[in-house]
C-alpha cells in the first residue's frame, strides 16, 4: 500500500481532480500550502505597487493506494497538473504499513 503525496497549482487542481475521478480515484484529501522553491515568490501589484510574496500558494492532495494503482495516478497527476513551467509542484509516493478505517475497524485495502 502506497501514500502519493502531490503539490499542485491552485490553478490545475480541477483537472488533476477530474483526471484522477476518470481513473476511478473517488476520495483524496487535500490541504492548502505555501511554498518556497525555484519559482522564488510571486509579484503582485495593488494599486500600483508590485508587492512581492515570499510563498507560493499550492494544494497538496493526498491519495492512499495499492501498490498497482501507483503508476496510473502518478501519470494522471503528471498529464493534468504540468504546464511546462517552473513551480508545477512534485509528487512524493511513501510505503504505509497498514491503513485502518476506524468507523468499523477494517484493515488494508479494505479501508481504502
Amino acid at each position: 500500500m502506497k501514500k502519493i503525496e502531490a503539490i499542485v497549482r491552485l490553478a490545475r487542481f480541477d483537472k488533476v481532480r477530474n483526471e484522477l475521478a476518470n481513473i476511478g480515484i473517488q476520495f483524496f484529501t487535500m490541504k492548502e500550502v505555501n511554498g518556497f522553491g525555484l519559482q522564488q515568490g510571486a509579484k503582485k501589484m495593488y494599486r500600483g505597487s508590485i508587492y512581492d510574496d515570499d510563498y507560493i500558494a499550492r494544494l497538496q492532495v493526498d491519495i492512499l493506494a495499492e501498490d498497482e494503482q501507483v503508476e496510473d495516478i502518478v501519470a494522471a497527476i503528471r498529464r493534468s497538473g504540468k504546464t511546462g513551467e517552473v513551480g508545477d509542484g512534485k509528487i512524493s509516493v511513501y510505503h504505509v504499513e497498514e491503513v485502518i478505517r476506524i468507523r468499523n475497524g477494517e484493515r488494508g485495502a479494505n479501508a481504502l
